[in-house]
């Protein structure tokens, strides 16, 4: 795919970034999309609202990346820790990103780890975790903030 492809996603191209450098030469493609099966089933074990528990397929994956990017623009994501499992066939990787809420330019940051499988060179198995409750902050305009 080529790189105009990917123009719609350049609001969190950071995160991207950074997910790519994680998984150096395990996998093959340059963008992050390319680097994922076509089959990838994408899993989040946290509820977010809009935001399915599970994608199955690279083409829905990239459907719903495309919206967050609507919402949250990443401006550098960062705290990269990495670990090997089964052989460099499991990833688990640690970071934060940092941005900006669009609709109300209330500061976003945020820390993740995720485990990913991969099989034939592609990301198969993306299972995320995330700081719920600094993502609600961010998007409820910190209205919780002061607890």
């Amino acid at each position: 795919m080529s790189i105009s492809a990917y123009s719609a996603f350049m609001p969190v191209k950071p995160c991207f970034d950074l997910v790519r450098t994680a998984m150096r030469d395990l996998v093959d493609g340059e963008p992050f999309f390319d680097c994922a099966a076509d089959d990838i089933v994408y899993e989040v074990l946290y509820d977010f609202p809009g935001w399915p528990r599970i994608i199955e397929g690279k083409a829905d994956l990239m459907e719903r990346f495309h919206g967050y990017g609507k919402h949250i623009v990443v401006h550098a994501a960062d705290h990269l820790i990495r670990r090997l499992a089964a052989d460099g066939h499991v990833i688990v990787i640690e970071y934060e990103v940092h941005g900006t809420i669009v609709s109300t330019g209330v500061r976003y940051d945020n820390r993740f780890c995720s485990i990913v499988s991969v099989a034939a060179r592609r990301i198969v198995h993306w299972r995320d975790y995330m700081d719920s409750l600094a993502a609600w902050n961010a998007l409820s305009q910190n209205r919780f903030a002061s607890f």
